[in-house]
């Protein structure tokens, strides 16, 4: 299942890649004409809007799968390997909950705009609002697999506090 999850976030940061070409290109294109030509792309500045708020939640997805989001370890840290397992047993069932709260009300706007347009594109703003769904069950699938691991044993000693760098270990330095 890992892989498979592995292989889904290196497509998901092939499409960031092109989504971040194709805003500077969109972007630097419409300064370009603006002062040139007095003219612009009509659709430019609301894709360039869209590519970002898609980009986050890939981002977000890619993130979460390769465990690099902001945390602290004060109080886990200091834990034995049982309690460091129900923290992070924890953590997972409320990180589900949000996933599902999320789902819930991105499914919700989708719904309610399904008929409605975007002013420039004059596409439909359910696919605007149709990240919050890929986030969800993306990040639902990452979170149920490491449930998983946590509940089966599979899951490294290693991986039970998911901060990868401290302030106390400069440059992440074990031995300062």
């Amino acid at each position: 299942m890992q892989t498979l999850l592995n292989k889904y976030c290196r497509l998901l940061s092939w499409l960031m890649a092109a989504s971040l070409a194709l805003m500077v290109l969109l972007v630097f294109t419409n300064v370009v004409l603006r002062y040139a030509l007095n003219s612009g792309i009509t659709v430019s500045e609301e894709l360039s809007r869209w590519l970002f708020v898609w980009l986050t939640f890939l981002g977000a997805i890619v993130a979460l799968n390769e465990r690099t989001h902001l945390g602290t370890d004060m109080l886990v840290s200091r834990l034995n390997a049982t309690g460091k397992k129900v923290c992070l047993g924890l953590g997972h069932l409320l990180m589900l909950f949000i996933c599902w709260l999320l789902f819930k009300g991105s499914l919700d706007q989708v719904k309610i705009n399904w008929d409605s347009t975007s002013a420039a594109m004059e596409v439909s703003m359910a696919i605007f609002y149709g990240c919050g769904l890929v986030f969800a069950v993306s990040g639902a699938a990452i979170l149920l697999n490491d449930f998983w691991r946590l509940l089966s044993g599979k899951i490294s000693d290693a991986e039970l506090i998911g901060i990868r760098e401290s302030d106390d270990m400069p440059h992440g330095d074990p031995h300062p």
